[in-house]
């Protein structure tokens, strides 16, 4: 048997933990569930980032990297005017095809109002910056029109509440789209 190295242990943490923070959320996460997934012990886990929220915002700014990425790669190909249709296209994709993704951005943005309201400023500081690495990318791809910009953000958040919401396709609520 092949064993791991450290960094692909903390690769695997923070996979485990996209996984159990799109379940339940920051405060209802355990790093015990998280341990348990990854197949390690807690103490091990701790050796590989020295808290739950170490944890928690590794896997936040993963969750919002590869969101950027699958925006970036949508534009390779696309024709000059149609980036806007293309990340559109294959954030449809994302979501669909790995619920996880749209369930922990939701946890993120959860985790970092709570830690706000209670006075924890730092604790949002990593996320908003991964955060604006996000829209700066979505904003270069459409040709650095920040209306543009705000305008497709917008629509993918009010996709994303109605996805989390449950909302069914054929309602009526997606008829604007």
């Amino acid at each position: 048997m092949v064993r791991m190295s450290a960094e692909e242990r903390r690769e695997s943490v923070i996979r485990a933990a996209i996984t159990e923070f799109a379940r339940a959320g920051y405060k209802g996460t355990s790093t015990e569930a998280i341990a348990r997934r990854v197949g390690v012990s807690q103490p091990y886990l701790f050796r590989l980032f020295p808290t739950k929220e170490a944890i928690f915002l590794a896997a936040a700014q993963r969750c919002l990297e590869e969101t950027g990425e699958v925006f970036r790669k949508a534009v390779e190909g696309a024709p000059p005017r149609g980036a806007l249709q293309a990340m559109a296209a294959a954030y449809d994709h994302l979501i669909a095809d790995d619920p996880e993704k749209l369930q922990m951005q939701m946890q993120i943005y959860v985790a970092v109002a709570s830690a706000e309201a209670a006075g924890d400023h730092a604790f949002g500081r990593t996320i908003r910056a991964a955060w604006l690495e996000l829209w700066d990318g979505a904003n270069l791809a459409l040709g650095g029109d920040p209306k543009e910009t705000t305008g497709f953000l917008a629509k993918g958040m009010l996709i994303n509440t109605l996805v989390s919401l449950g909302f069914p396709p054929a309602h009526r609520v997606w008829s604007g789209f």
